[in-house]
């Protein structure tokens, strides 16, 4: 009885790992924009910790999301142009 309750415990992981591994297919719109909105929101949270007066708990996690946002934005805008820039080379030659 028990062996059946750890099968059924064993498969929970590799669905949940299977899940998460899975490719997630953007349109190439929103594929496109994404950097952008990662830097728009860095930027928005950035600004909006300068509007709270006090040093309230909130303040270390909008500025950890405002760090996240900007490297995450920045860090793929580089990662494409690098890649885009490489493709290029190769078709030339």
């Amino acid at each position: 009885m028990s062996g059946d309750s750890l099968d059924h415990t064993s498969v929970l992981p590799e669905s949940i790992g299977e899940a998460a591994a899975r490719k997630v297919w953007l349109p190439r719109l929103v594929y496109e924009c994404l950097p952008y909105f990662y830097i728009l929101a860095g930027f928005a949270a950035l600004f909006a910790t300068l509007y709270i007066n006090a040093w309230y708990w909130v303040v270390p996690h909008w500025i950890l999301f405002t760090a996240l946002c900007l490297h995450f934005g920045t860090n793929t805008l580089y990662r494409r142009f690098r890649y885009r820039r490489q493709q290029a080379r190769n078709n030339a030659a």
